[in-house]
């Protein structure tokens, strides 16, 4: 690669270093998460039963990023990715991080206090922004 190149790439914010992953624009949310539904009905996961509430974790994003549920919704944390593994983390709560979720795997979690609830990843949470929100309603 020319160095005039390398600096107009550089200059454009467009160079990523080999393996490095870039982090997802956040106007890329819903075409990611319209990917991930996509991905979980190729999956093999069962139908979320009653008063379940589905998140996907799919390109560094939870999908949807924001959700509100009534006190005592089950909500079904789904990694529909092909390699990645994901973790789910109530940090500002003081809750402990999940195990690492690995492609096809999932975790529910149910809240039965109102309160918004912060959520990351906590491998990814850092460098490629991989949070999200619950809103707990009575």
């Amino acid at each position: 690669m020319h160095a005039k190149h390398l600096a107009h790439l550089m200059a454009g914010g467009l160079l990523l270093l080999a393996g490095a992953a870039a982090p997802a624009a956040a106007d890329d949310t819903e075409a990611i998460c319209a990917e991930a539904k996509q991905q979980f009905a190729e999956m093999a996961f069962e139908k979320a039963p009653p008063n379940t509430v589905d998140v996907l974790m799919y390109k560094y994003r939870f999908c949807p990023p924001k959700l509100t549920v009534k006190a005592g919704t089950a909500v079904r944390f789904l990694n529909v990715e092909k390699r990645t593994s994901h973790s789910v983390w109530f940090k500002e709560a003081g809750k402990k991080e999940s195990d690492r979720l690995f492609p096809e795997e999932g975790i529910t979690i149910t809240l039965q206090d109102p309160g918004t609830y912060p959520y990351l990843c906590g491998p990814h949470w850092e460098t490629q922004n991989m949070v999200g929100e619950l809103t707990v309603t009575p």
